[in-house]
């Protein structure tokens, strides 16, 4: 049988009131239909749910089914009004699931942010973190197994992807603390030119290690690679360990990390700088839109 809001909402109100006279005024209707209705889902369940009196012919009281039965239409009413509601709120972008992809090197001042934000102003999303490369996440995008990606310099990405800048962001010196340059004010990148460089890899950070090059070219010098790393964990250890130079986001300064100095750099090339941008597909969802508007609130330039 078709046990419809309305129906659960008029035994509830007889349930209630114990008066199928006093039910149908709180209901807007007249008596016999709402009589009428109560009889048809007795029928249905095959039990009697209310017993008239015979001295009053409007008034009722629950059998022990009546009562079993009133409990669980309650339930089923608040079930129901929970889930209209969730639904709701998945449409608007304020309940749900959102994936969401980053390049580990802004794991340390842009994540931290954008989660404790979505924890405290949209705190019905779950966003599940994906670490990768810019071209993995942006592939990811593309065949909607990410929603949003956090990457640097998103010029290289294809067209079938919306990208929102959200902040600018330096390159520094990241220098061993006992380096002669390391309790500098700022250095320009000439003054490294002879120093052996921990570079980072062009497959698992294409964008800083596009930067590094090219800052380093516009010093006027290529960069003496001693060695390599695909990870911030690794070109951080070069340096701490005193055997390296290397060049990082600005960030990283407000993470104190032994062993290691950053110093600003002086100069205007444009390669001491670069974009961070939130890329997703054209066809976001609400969920991602309530993101995006949140970050361009809350971003620091």
């Amino acid at each position: 049988m078709d046990l419809s809001k309305r129906l659960l909402e008029q035994f509830l109100a007889v349930a209630e009131e114990k008066h199928f006279g006093r039910a149908a005024e709180s209901l807007s209707m007249s008596q016999p239909p709402l009589s009428q209705a109560i009889q048809r889902l007795e029928r249905g369940l095959g039990v009697t749910l209310l017993e008239r009196g015979p001295s009053s012919p409007r008034g009722v009281r629950l059998t022990p089914a009546g009562a079993a039965f009133a409990t669980e239409a309650r339930r089923l009413l608040d079930s129901q009004s929970a889930a209209i509601e969730r639904v709701r709120r998945v449409a608007h972008g304020l309940e749900g699931d959102v994936r969401v992809g980053y390049v580990s090197i802004l794991s340390h001042r842009h994540l931290p942010w954008l989660l404790r934000a979505t924890a405290e102003e949209l705190p019905g999303l779950r966003v599940h973190l994906h670490q990768d490369s810019t071209a993995t996440l942006a592939e990811m995008l593309s065949a909607g197994t990410l929603d949003l990606a956090f990457v640097r310099d998103p010029s290289p990405l294809s067209d079938d992807l919306a990208v929102r800048d959200f902040a600018v962001e330096r390159i520094v010196a990241a220098l061993p603390h006992e380096h002669r340059l390391a309790g500098s004010d700022a250095i320009a990148l000439t003054d490294l030119r002879d120093e052996d460089f921990v570079l980072p890899s062009g497959d698992a950070l294409p964008s800083l290690a596009r930067q590094a090059q090219l800052a380093c070219r516009d010093a006027g010098f290529t960069p003496r690679c001693r060695a390599g790393a695909d990870d911030l964990t690794g070109l951080l250890g070069y340096v701490a360990a005193g055997l390296c130079v290397s060049l990082l986001p600005e960030d990283l300064r407000d993470f104190p990390i032994p062993g290691i100095a950053f110093v600003p750099l002086r100069g205007s090339s444009p390669h001491l700088e670069t974009t961070i941008a939130a890329v997703h597909r054209p066809d976001a969802d609400a969920a991602v839109l309530r993101l995006l508007d949140l970050i361009q609130r809350h971003a620091r330039p």
